[in-house]
């Protein structure tokens, strides 16, 4: 008898390219942080003390106590494709919500999406981004438990991301001290290596944006009272966020640019001056507060918008050595005044 042939699986989306239905997409779709800094301190304030993290100071998410011993961690997060094929942009857009919980030190516990799409959107595109958004929240360690949907002109996915945390173990933003080591605990260049990659570039890009930040926060909490400070990196850049570090701890958050492990085709691209649209808007951020003395690429890698990006901690250097092979030394604290130095 003989076996019948074989054929390689097709994929359905192989014509599909999303990009082509945005002007922009990604983390580098998000307004400039000089405009959204000025717009967040013109809100008002909450005054409910069970608010531990909101708007004064602003943070990866907010933290509201219930009771002694847990606080929601509440954060939301959406933009257009950056990406082709609809299970990486679901993914993405899932593992880049879901590290706002893991950056404050917090466990995932319910998420809704957030989707918009244009009426003639193809439905097993839909189908296919809700799809890989679910593995990728079940993977965090939650659930997908709704959402709202819209016709809008250009597709928009993301999600509105429910954790839990310890009321007195939370990571902030601030909290580093001088001579804390900072880490990070994904490579940078998302926005150069899709701008100016290759195939295999961009799909090695693509598979560290999937990668949820689970592992990385669970490891920081490990470490107890070791970790000072915690941010992830996403569409400010390691600049943008750095500084963000460095004014809330009033230090210096020094970057050794040499040293920075970017994706496959990143260092390159911005070797041969790509930049992306967020480039701009992450240097008008940190203008007057920045130093250096780094190469062009060097500056541009730290300026790069990134999407679902890795965390970014400054920590005791006693625990370097029982780190994992995921996160690698991106500088050092120093005393203040507050500034970014890129060397």
């Amino acid at each position: 008898m003989t076996s019948a042939p074989q054929f390689p699986a097709v994929d359905a989306f192989a014509d599909l390219r999303l990009t082509e239905w945005t002007s922009c997409g990604g983390c580098a779709a998000k307004w400039g942080a000089s405009l959204l800094t000025d717009l967040v301190r013109e809100m008002p304030s909450g005054a409910d003390p069970s608010l531990l993290v909101g708007l004064a100071p602003f943070d990866d998410a907010a933290i509201y106590q219930v009771s002694p011993d847990v606080a929601l961690v509440s954060t939301t997060d959406f933009f257009p494709p950056l990406v082709d094929h609809p299970a990486d942009f679901g993914a993405i857009a899932a593992a880049n919500a879901c590290s706002d919980v893991f950056a404050m030190g917090g466990r995932v516990a319910i998420a809704v999406n957030v989707a918009a799409f244009p009426e003639h959107f193809p439905r097993e595109a839909i189908v296919a981004i809700f799809d890989a958004a679910a593995a990728v929240v079940a993977e965090a360690g939650g659930t997908i438990a709704g959402g709202h949907t819209i016709r809008n002109p250009e597709p928009i996915f993301g999600l509105a991301v429910q954790g839990v945390v310890h009321p007195d173990r939370v990571f902030r933003k601030g909290g580093a001290r001088p001579g804390d080591a900072l880490v990070l605990s994904k490579p940078v260049g998302t926005g150069l290596t899709l701008a100016g990659g290759t195939d295999a570039d961009k799909a090695a890009a693509i598979a560290g944006m999937r990668r949820v930040n689970r592992a990385a926060s669970e490891e920081l909490q490990a470490l107890g009272a070791a970790v000072h400070a915690v941010t992830d990196v996403t569409g400010y850049g390691l600049a943008g966020h750095g500084w963000e570090m460095a004014e809330r701890s009033d230090v210096a958050v020094v970057v050794q640019t040499d040293g920075i492990v970017a994706y496959p085709g990143a260092r390159e691209a911005a070797d041969r001056g790509v930049r992306t649209g967020g480039d701009a808007r992450n240097r008008d951020y940190v203008d007057a507060h920045v130093r250096s003395t780094a190469t062009a690429t060097g500056e541009a890698l730290c300026m790069d918008p990134q999407t679902s990006g890795g965390l970014l901690a400054a920590v005791d250097p006693a625990v370097l050595a029982g780190l994992s092979p995921m996160w690698w030394r991106a500088g050092e604290v120093a005393a203040g005044p507050a500034a970014l130095v890129l060397r």
